[in-house]
């Protein structure tokens, strides 16, 4: 088992704090279409990373995490998703299928059981008109 390395660790919070940030950019300038471009965008910018720079062994460890999973995972959790789903999907269509799915419908529901779960902690019952 890896042990976290603290150079690791800073990189990655120094890059999730820039990405955090670029996300609340976009999402105050324009919105639900800045939110859609920041996830297009970390989409293109996760894969380019991990199968250009990454793969090639073109940077430091400690940068690629620091700009993969804090940079590029604060901008946007979707990228992770969609570069995932190519990545299966080279190996087996139907895995890439099944992945997606479970992404999609599991968000779907983990997102209404934190709705449901946080409604009735609030004591409020939950109808199907909020």
């Amino acid at each position: 088992m890896n042990v976290l390395k603290l150079k690791n660790v800073l990189s990655v919070a120094a890059f999730a704090f820039l990405g955090g940030a670029g996300r609340d950019i976009f999402s105050q300038c324009f919105y639900s279409a800045g939110i859609l471009f920041a996830n297009l965008l970390g989409c293109f910018l996760l894969a380019f990373l991990t199968y250009y720079v990454i793969e090639r062994d073109l940077l430091a460890g400690w940068l690629d995490a620091g700009l993969g999973t804090g940079l590029i995972g604060a901008f946007t959790t979707f990228s992770s998703f969609a570069t995932a789903t190519v990545k299966l999907g080279q190996g087996s269509v139907l895995v890439a299928g099944a992945y997606f799915l479970a992404s999609a419908l599991g968000g779907l529901v983990m997102a209404w059981l934190g709705f449901v779960l946080a409604k009735r902690l609030a004591g409020r019952a939950v109808t199907t008109d909020d």
